[in-house]
């Protein structure tokens, strides 16, 4: 595990388009995984601005790693996200965007594994230690992509949430396949979520602690998310 800290978001972000940067600057097909939410919106600023209309990374092919479908929407939550952050923005081909879905994620891990496998994945840190589509007490380490039926009486679920009855997810085992992981935090709300599951036991209720075991993890931090770190 390889921990960067930056001293404020802005520095975390250009940490993470530079390393981000690197892989698709690559002479051959790069496979990339993207996350939606919050703490990405300035690395996908900084990369719009390189990337937009450039010949130079039409060999980029981009994934979701988790989907939520609603109901009378053409696309699913994490797509659309993804799309207005980054995809759009850039100007991304349609032909290098592969979404996963509720109907296509059973062949996730095989189509992945036909073009050589996902080369960089940016993944976000929930506060209660999920990562991914991941979450406590529901995950099971060993799970590939898979779906998830929502009740609405898991731990972890909001009623606010909406009208949400199905997710799917790329799994611990499917995360860990890819070469390299990029771990992105900011804030001091996350910095206890951080140690623990940066440092403490390996176990199902905190899902990103599984992430210790990862060959190559690179985590981004700011100083705030960092600050319960001993570094």
């Amino acid at each position: 595990m390889k921990i960067l800290v930056g001293k404020n978001y802005e520095a975390m972000s250009e940490l993470t388009k530079n390393i981000l940067l690197g892989y698709m600057s690559n002479d051959r097909r790069v496979n990339m995984s993207i996350t939606g939410g919050k703490t990405p919106v300035l690395v996908y600023d900084k990369l719009v601005e390189v990337v937009k209309d450039s010949p130079n990374y039409d060999n980029v092919h981009y994934y979701n790693f988790d989907e939520i479908p609603v109901s009378g929407q053409a696309e699913g939550i994490t797509i659309s996200d993804l799309r207005k952050l980054y995809l759009n923005p850039a100007n991304i081909n349609e032909e290098n965007i592969h979404p996963l879905t509720v109907e296509n994620y059973t062949e996730q891990d095989r189509a992945l594994a036909e073009v050589g496998g996902l080369d960089v994945m940016l993944i976000g840190l929930g506060g209660d230690g999920h990562f991914c589509g991941n979450m406590p007490n529901t995950v099971n380490f060993s799970n590939l992509t898979y779906r998830i039926e929502i009740t609405g009486e898991e731990s972890w679920f909001e009623p606010g949430m909406g009208d949400i009855k199905e997710f799917v997810t790329m799994g611990p085992v499917s995360v860990m396949r890819v070469k390299h992981l990029i771990l992105i935090v900011n804030g001091s709300a996350k910095a206890k979520m951080v140690k623990t599951a940066l440092t403490g036991p390996i176990t199902e209720e905190v899902p990103a602690s599984i992430l210790q075991l990862h060959p190559n993890l690179t985590v981004i931090l700011d100083e705030e998310a960092a600050s319960e770190l001993s570094l």
